[in-house]
């Protein structure tokens, strides 16, 4: 079975980049591959599922919603490096969240990986 690592660093309503990744995502996970994804910078901002879409407010769906289901996709526990564990969106999610250094050991430890 592959492994795939993916990175994402997209925040939660800035581009509809951020929904093709997760969309990507959940195919490479339902398709057979063992996939993790690490959140860094913007994309912690996925972790703030509270949000509630208002189409005039904002241009894109809440992409968080789509974080959400990751359970059934089997690809929790969402990785987040050790240096973002006080930050505010880390500190108030709901999701089960893996502590981890990105480093070379990280990413040996995959086939691939993909950063979005």
């Amino acid at each position: 079975m592959k492994t795939v690592l993916v990175i994402l660093t997209q925040s939660n309503l800035t581009s509809l980049q951020v929904h093709e990744s997760l969309s990507a995502t959940m195919v490479l996970a339902t398709f057979g591959c063992e996939v993790k994804v690490l959140l860094q910078d913007g994309a912690l901002s996925l972790l703030a599922s509270e949000l509630e879409f208002d189409q005039l407010k904002y241009t894109f769906k809440i992409a968080s919603n789509m974080v959400d289901s990751f359970e059934f996709y089997d690809l929790t526990p969402v990785l987040v490096e050790e240096k973002y564990r006080n930050h505010t969106f880390v500190k108030n999610s709901e999701q089960e969240i893996e502590f981890t250094a990105f480093d070379a050991t990280l990413i040996q430890q995959f086939d691939h990986v993909l950063y979005w």
